[in-house]
């Protein structure tokens, strides 16, 4: 096991891309913080200290679905269910009003499959967004979502994010990739889109200019081998089209879906996967450690596993806290700075794109400073 180390040393350090055998053995390495080490050299050759955070609001719109995966504890199959919801473009509306504070930057939608909406309130739900709070950039819909309005409607995907972007669409969030193993997707989510589909949303999306996150679900059925094969995957599309700006894995959370026997991934499980996909995913500049998920503070700890991003202030996420997350609904600005701080780390809030953020506090300090030194 060593000498593979020693030889997964040599490749980082010549920058050559991992193989499905190299990111198996790092899974497979007893010491984990000998993989820490390596994530962490690779974290600080691309970012050095910075970690970045965004201030950002999550919507989800409605949570009716005709998916049914067994992992998911958000989705309602039925309108009228217990918890089942689906906002007008007008509850929407005053729903961000609410929680709208001038200096946001993003806005995160991802929805269920709600058999119930056209796909003008998709449209109209953006253009109101873009009209009434231009400061956010939209970042919505997962590929899922975007499969769904192609074969509902009538579209292709990109006739779909050609209309969505006409609408305000910035970006696509990473969520629905789950794990692309055939075999895991047969018995957790087979009724909805495939490896391929999912890929190909993000391909045509980044083809027509957009940016997008990708994700991987981990904890529930997969091998490790299945676990690094979706890595390489997604690193070879990243290859085609260069369009992925930071991976987040995202742990199976048990509570209130039909996987409860399932037992959930382990603080050490989490930031193995951090390590290991810092590792094999040498062209994707970002690891997130989201904070929602893995807890916070799991997710300071990661800073030195590979994660460079805590994700942002959230306000306020439903999904992972459907499925029994006890973490909070948000964090201000100057929670996850201290937090960042605290982990050793230098925090740099950015946008959904990756460009540093200077809050109107920060510059204003500065022009008192340029002020007194010039006096």
């Amino acid at each position: 096991m060593d000498r593979q180390l020693d030889s997964i040393r040599n490749k980082l350090e010549a920058q050559e891309a991992l193989s499905l055998e190299d990111g198996v053995a790092l899974f497979e390495h007893p010491n984990l913080l000998e993989v820490a080490a390596l994530a962490n050299q690779v974290r600080e050759r691309l970012h050095g200290q910075r970690t970045y955070f965004n201030w950002n609001l999550h919507l989800n719109s409605t949570n009716i679905c005709e998916a049914s995966c067994l992992f998911c504890s958000f989705a309602r199959l039925e309108e009228g269910m217990p918890q089942a919801y689906a906002m007008t473009v007008k509850q929407a509306r005053e729903w961000i009003e609410q929680r709208y504070k001038p200096g946001m930057t993003e806005i995160h939608i991802v929805n269920g499959l709600n058999p119930n909406l056209q796909f003008e309130y998709y449209e109209e739900l953006l253009s109101m967004i873009a009209a009434e709070f231009p400061a956010l950039h939209i970042k919505a819909f997962t590929a899922v979502e975007i499969h769904y309005f192609s074969e509902k409607f009538g579209l292709s995907y990109e006739q779909v994010l050609v209309r969505l972007m006409a609408a305000g669409l910035g970006s696509l969030p990473g969520g629905g990739a789950e794990i692309f193993s055939e075999r895991v997707r047969r018995k957790i989510c087979r009724d909805k889109v495939d490896a391929r589909g999912w890929l190909d949303v993000h391909r045509t999306a980044h083809r027509l200019g957009l940016r997008s996150n990708c994700t991987m679900l981990y904890g529930t059925i997969e091998t490790a081998a299945e676990r690094v094969d979706h890595l390489m995957q997604l690193r070879s599309l990243q290859d085609e089209t260069g369009g992925f700006q930071v991976f987040i894995p995202l742990a199976f959370h048990a509570d209130g879906n039909r996987m409860q026997r399932v037992p959930p991934p382990t603080g050490v499980d989490d930031l193995r996967l951090i390590a290991v996909s810092r590792l094999m995913l040498n062209n994707i500049p970002h690891i997130k450690a989201y904070w929602i998920m893995l807890g916070v503070k799991t997710a300071q700890t990661a800073l030195w596993f590979g994660a460079n991003d805590l994700d942002g202030t959230v306000t306020e996420e439903k999904i992972y806290h459907m499925a029994g997350s006890r973490t909070p609904d948000a964090l201000s600005i100057e929670d996850i700075k201290r937090l960042i701080r605290a982990a050793g780390r230098e925090p740099i809030e950015r946008d959904t794109l990756y460009r540093e953020v200077r809050s109107q506090a920060a510059v204003s300090s500065e022009k008192l400073q340029q002020s007194a030194s010039s006096a």
